[in-house]
């Protein structure tokens, strides 16, 4: 995993190298290509126009039309946004974003002028407000994407002294900010995750919607934002995956698409920035991440049963890399509520092909390293496990290195708790000994993951996946986990395998363990839990049973605990964990559990015939 750390960190590089050769100066030659003519951002005219011509034997898109006029004209009425002094914008500038795109598809696709007029007011109130709230910088960015948006696609709808006001407030509340915070070189700016794709994205297109009118500041941002993004592009070396979890991986690869359409539209180039390694895979990640009751794999602040929810830079994403996988995934999951004014903008029909079904096993490689197994793609009962390596200082990451989540029967039984509030003291602090890593939501407590010595894993460790392999007869991976345990253990390996014909999973830990402590095994559930005899327990939920059994050691008992926790964490009501205690581990030692869902019939026998595996 290391070595794909340091390719992406070398391909960082040569991108900030190959843009500060002679584009990094105000008043250079990146503008020298600007359209012309409004709208220049997302959906040009001839793009509009080719929408339309589709759309007259198209049903599908049609239909995705009248959804969006419909959510237009519920925006008709809408009251304007309040300002509160001294407070986060961030929600009301994504209210604004979502009006501003439901209206203007509206505008565009009629020539209505009642959706072009509640544009204006739109922006006319926002711009009216005194600030954008720069101290937290994604609501300015994702605001200035906003008005941005507006200002070009009812630019020829508008006065010169509208447009100036627009103008103003859109240079005060966020470009000249943003061009101070490029100045004093804001972290959040150049790192490799959602803020950079964000505000870089937010600045940039608001800054290409006003650039003939302040093509300095336009031609700084763009620069500069050109330096910074290769940073989170390569982030998504080499498989797609995205080290912040599943729900970051849609708001980064959504503003990720923003900046790349704008930049093609308005300038006829994305400067070579898709061509990022990973990022024309990146739209298998949330199929592949999918379990079979449409919940995400879950890790990070992204977790807490999240659902596979719909996301459109899918189309953007199929339309580019030529790949109709990611758009047919989309349509697999999208519901009549889910139509949203990017799925016009970005619209791509269903292929109509008979794909080939998908691997039944993954292995996604990233800074988060992801292995992935399921019994079956048709089958909302199927079984699936997924397991994430990589290291623990990953943006939004929790001490988690070689946690598990397990679906089987249509429900989750092995589940992550996910973010807390991100308002908590010293949420942020990362480093070993952070408060950070005192909460239990995002400590190794409440992971389905060992523990040595009553202690979290090492905050600085890095894990790889040693050895991966699919197939029929034994899928398994393979974890090195040792880093994580160093204070306790010189060598800690976790290995998964769907068992069974792909109807039981095995979790076995191997430890040689130097200083003498107690270790734990634990796995956090919804499930109630009946332990019926020492090592054997039935874990019911929602009406379905699975077994879960201790293999090794020899006599190690189950118990149950509480993962509920007082405020102001999140309480956790009605969570339980699954606990195997072994007072005093060392040397080598063995721990092996095995889960077999009851799928009825004979189906659980040969629970009883798996044994500890000796060499994976």
């Amino acid at each position: 995993m290391m070595r794909y750390i340091l390719l992406a960190t070398l391909s960082f590089l040569l991108c900030r190298a190959s843009f500060a050769e002679d584009r990094s100066v105000p008043g250079g030659q990146l503008l020298d290509s600007l359209a012309d003519k409004h709208p220049r951002l997302m959906l040009k005219e001839d793009a509009l126009r080719n929408l339309k011509q589709q759309a007259v034997h198209d049903e599908t898109l049609q239909e995705f039309v009248r959804a969006v006029i419909l959510k237009a004209d519920g925006q008709l009425e809408a009251k304007p946004f309040r300002y509160r002094e001294n407070k986060s914008i961030l929600g009301t500038s994504r209210a604004c974003m979502h009006r501003i795109y439901e209206l203007g598809i509206a505008w565009r696709w009629t020539g209505e002028k009642k959706y072009a007029q509640k544009i204006e007011e739109t922006l006319l109130n926002v711009c009216d407000f005194p600030s954008w709230y720069p101290r937290h910088f994604l609501d300015p960015a994702e605001m200035a994407h906003a008005v941005g948006v507006g200002y070009d696609w009812i630019y020829d709808e508008m006065d010169e002294p509208t447009r100036k006001r627009i103008r103003t407030a859109l240079v005060n509340n966020a470009l000249k900010p943003g061009i101070d915070r490029y100045r004093s070189g804001y972290h959040h700016f150049t790192y490799g995750y959602n803020w950079n794709q964000v505000c870089n994205g937010g600045l940039l297109v608001g800054a290409l919607a006003i650039a003939e009118s302040e093509p300095e500041i336009a031609e700084f941002i763009l620069a500069n934002a050109l330096r910074n993004l290769p940073t989170a592009m390569a982030s998504y070396a080499p498989d797609g995956v995205w080290a912040e979890g599943l729900n970051y991986w849609r708001y980064a690869t959504t503003y990720t698409v923003f900046a790349l359409s704008a930049l093609e539209t308005a300038l006829g180039s994305d400067f070579d920035l898709s061509e990022a390694q990973g990022f024309s895979m990146t739209g298998y990640v949330p199929i592949y991440s999918t379990g079979p009751p449409g919940l995400y794999f879950s890790y990070a602040d992204a977790g807490d049963f999240q659902q596979h929810g719909s996301a459109p830079c899918q189309f953007w994403l199929a339309r580019r890399f030529k790949n109709a996988d990611f758009s047919d995934a989309e349509y697999a999951i999208m519901q009549p509520g889910d139509i949203d004014p990017l799925h016009v903008m970005w619209y791509v029909p269903r292929s109509g092909k008979t794909a080939a079904p998908p691997e039944l096993d993954r292995l996604l490689n990233g800074q988060v390293e992801t292995a992935l197994f399921r019994s079956a793609w048709d089958d909302p009962n199927a079984l699936f496990v997924g397991i994430k390596a990589g290291y623990n200082q990953a943006h939004h990451g929790h001490l988690d290195l070689g946690n598990f989540e397990l679906d089987a029967l249509g429900v989750r039984w092995a589940r992550d708790l996910g973010a807390d509030s991100y308002a908590l003291k010293g949420y942020w602090e990362y480093r070993e000994g952070g408060r950070r890593w005192n909460y239990y939501r995002l400590n190794s407590f409440s992971h389905n993951v060992p523990l040595l010595g009553g202690q979290n894993q090492d905050a600085n460790a890095v894990a790889e996946i040693t050895r991966f392999k699919a197939g029929n007869e034994f899928p398994f991976v393979q974890i090195d986990l040792s880093e994580a345990y160093a204070s306790h253990a010189s060598n800690v390996m976790r290995g998964v395998a769907m068992v069974d014909q792909r109807r039981a999973v095995l979790i076995q830990d191997e430890f040689e363990i130097q200083s003498p402590c107690e270790a734990v095994w634990g796995m956090t559930t919804d499930a109630e839990i009946t332990v019926q005899e020492p090592g054997r327990a039935i874990l019911r939920l929602e009406g379905k049973e699975l077994i879960a059994r201790v293999l090794s050691p020899a006599g190690a008992t189950f118990s149950v605990e509480s993962a509920e926790q007082e405020p102001p964490e999140k309480r956790n009501e009605g969570v339980s964990r699954l606990v195997v205690r072994i007072p005093e581990a060392n040397g080598k030692l063995t721990i092996a559990l095995l889960f077999s869902p009851q799928w009825g019939g004979d189906s659980s026998v040969s629970m009883y015939e798996i044994e500890p595996l000796n060499e994976w």
